[in-house]
Formats: C-alpha cells, sequence, structure tokens
C-alpha cells in the first residue's frame, strides 16, 4: 500500500529565513499554514496513494488535516524534520504501508499529477528511491522509498546529494524526477518573487496578496 507523508514543522518556528521580506512571527505562521494547506490540497488530488498522513506537533495543522480525514501523527515535540518523519515512517510501515511519499509542506504550488508522477518514476527493484529536487538541485522537496526505511531522510542543506550517497552506498536503485512546481519552496525572499512570476490560484497566492507581496 502507498501513502502520502506532509511533514510540516510547528508554526511558530517556520520559514525563519523569510523574515526579511516577512517581519512578523504572525504571518510567517500564517504563510506557513496556506502552503500547508496547498501541499495537503494536492495530496488529496493525487490517484496513487492510498492513505494521506501528516506528522507535526503543531496543534493548528492537526485541526486542518483532521478536518480532511488525514492520519495525523504528533510527534510530541519539535524533534526536527528528519526525527519527525522517521517517526512517522515507522508507524506507517508497521501499518503495512509499502511505499511512502514524503513532501514538505513549503512546496504550494504542487499539485496532485506532480505526486502521481513522483510514485509513477520508482524504479522498479524491490528496494527503491525517487527524488525530486528543489530549483537549485540540491534539496530534496519530494521523497519517495520503497520499502519506507530502505533509507532514513536527510532533509536539510544539501540533502540531495545525502540522500544520492546514501542510495549508492547500499545500492539501493535510485531515480531523480525535475518536476517544476514541486521544485519552488518558500524558504527565502527571492523565492516569493519567483513565486509571483508563476501566478496560482492557491492560498498562498491569496495570503501573499493580503500581505501586498505579490500580486492577485
Amino acid at each position: 500500500m502507498r501513502a502520502i507523508l506532509i511533514a510540516a514543522k510547528r508554526l511558530a518556528l517556520a520559514k525563519t529565513r523569510l523574515l526579511p521580506a516577512l517581519p512578523s512571527l504572525t504571518e510567517r505562521g500564517r504563510l506557513a499554514e496556506a502552503m500547508f494547506r496547498d501541499v495537503l490540497s494536492a495530496a488529496y488530488n493525487a490517484r496513487t496513494p492510498a492513505r494521506v498522513t501528516v506528522v507535526t506537533c503543531d496543534p493548528v495543522l492537526m485541526r486542518l488535516a483532521q478536518g480532511t480525514g488525514a492520519m495525523v501523527i504528533d510527534e510530541g515535540y519539535p524533534r526536527g524534520l528528519n526525527a519527525a518523519v522517521g517517526l512517522a515512517t515507522m508507524k506507517l510501515a508497521a501499518m503495512g504501508m509499502s511505499c511512502i511519499c514524503t513532501l514538505l509542506s513549503d512546496i504550494p504550488l504542487v499539485t496532485g499529477d506532480d505526486i502521481d508522477a513522483a510514485f509513477a518514476a520508482m524504479p522498479t527493484e524491490p528496494r527503491a528511491v525517487t527524488l525530486v529536487p528543489s530549483r537549485d538541485f540540491s534539496g530534496t522537496n519530494i521523497l519517495v522509498r520503497q520499502p519506507p526505511e530502505v533509507i532514513g531522510t536527510q532533509f536539510g542543506r544539501f540533502s540531495l546529494v545525502r540522500h544520492l550517497n546514501d542510495c549508492r552506498q547500499a545500492g539501493i536503485a535510485c531515480r531523480i524526477v525535475r518536476l517544476e512546481r514541486p521544485a519552488l519552496d518558500l524558504d527565502e525572499p527571492a523565492d516569493l518573487q519567483e513565486f509571483e512570476r508563476r501566478h496560482s490560484l492557491t492560498h498562498t497566492q491569496a495570503h501573499l496578496a493580503r500581505l501586498s507581496l505579490v500580486h492577485s
């Protein structure tokens, strides 16, 4: 069985690198919530997975996820992204999930078709990984693993290289798939400019337009 896993930080800790463009902690939290809504919507538009799961310790995001019927895994406290994903991966594997697509919660342009494409790109070997890189080809914005614990996650700076190295060292089939929409994560002020260039009908677009950071 296939599952989507959305990993989301506590809102109060999210998007600190956007501080020059968004000095308000409250507004950065609201932006993170808007992006989460967009990613969650894309997960439900994907045809491949049998389950949508969210791992977080943020009560607002947990309520949002539960309201859509998603399975919520409460990490209890901010463990860090990789530890949270590891906890959720272990639980999903114990439930019989054979393949997990992990999405970061700050890729608001992602669509259900993108998620299906990431699943479809999996190598045919029993142990396999698909990596969808960030726009600068350094990070990993979507990670598909079969079986779920075939490698640990290495989200953070230069995660693409670290995930590739882990696969090569363990002899695991790995494929990189360039997908334009999920490649854009909103981490820095320049990312907001690129996001505006790709005008979209998203919660994120509406929120930034309200702040006059992008045009509606």
